[in-house]
C-alpha cells in the first residue's frame, strides 16, 4: 500500500499533475454524513482508509478538516500518511493549510516528506503568482 501511495505521488509530481488536481473540476454538494465519514476515516488505524480519506478531503477541499490533517502531518509515524495529509492540505489551499505544509519542509524528520512538501509549496506559489499576473493582465485590458 505504501508503495502505491508513493508511486502515485511521484507520478503526479513528475508530470506536473498538481495543476489539474489542485481544485475540483466541478462544485460538488457534500453531505454532512460524507464529511463525518471522511473525518472518521482520518482517525482510523487502517492506513488505506486513512490515506484515501485524506485524499478525498483534499479533492473536496473540506476546510473543516485542516486541523485534523495538520495533526496527522505533525504527529503520524507513517511518512506516506503524512504525505497524503500534506497533499490534502495543499489542495485545500487555505492560509493555515499552506502554512502547515511550509513548516513541514523544515521540521519533518523524513527527507522524502520534506521534499514533497517543498514541491507542494512551490506549486502553490507558482499557481498563486500566475493567478495574480492573470488578474493584473485582465485589469489592464479592461482599463485600455
Amino acid at each position: 500500500m505504501k508503495n502505491a501511495i508513493t508511486i502515485l505521488l511521484i507520478i503526479l509530481l513528475t508530470f506536473g499533475a498538481t495543476d489539474s488536481i489542485a481544485k475540483p473540476k466541478t462544485a460538488v454538494k457534500v453531505s454532512q454524513n460524507t464529511i463525518e465519514s471522511l473525518m472518521n476515516g482520518l482517525s482510523s488505524e487502517n492506513l488505506g482508509l486513512k490515506s484515501s480519506s485524506a485524499y478525498m478531503i483534499g479533492e473536496l477541499q473540506l476546510a473543516e478538516a485542516v486541523i485534523p490533517l495538520m495533526r496527522i502531518l505533525h504527529q503520524d509515524e507513517n511518512a506516506e500518511i503524512r504525505i497524503a495529509a500534506a497533499l490534502a492540505l495543499y489542495k485545500i489551499g487555505s492560509p493555515t493549510a499552506i502554512h502547515a505544509v511550509k513548516q513541514a519542509i523544515r521540521f519533518d524528520d523524513s527527507e522524502r516528506v520534506s521534499k514533497l512538501c517543498a514541491n507542494f509549496y512551490s506549486e502553490y506559489l507558482k499557481n498563486k503568482f500566475n493567478d495574480e499576473e492573470k488578474t493584473e493582465y485582465e485589469a489592464n485590458i479592461a482599463t485600455n
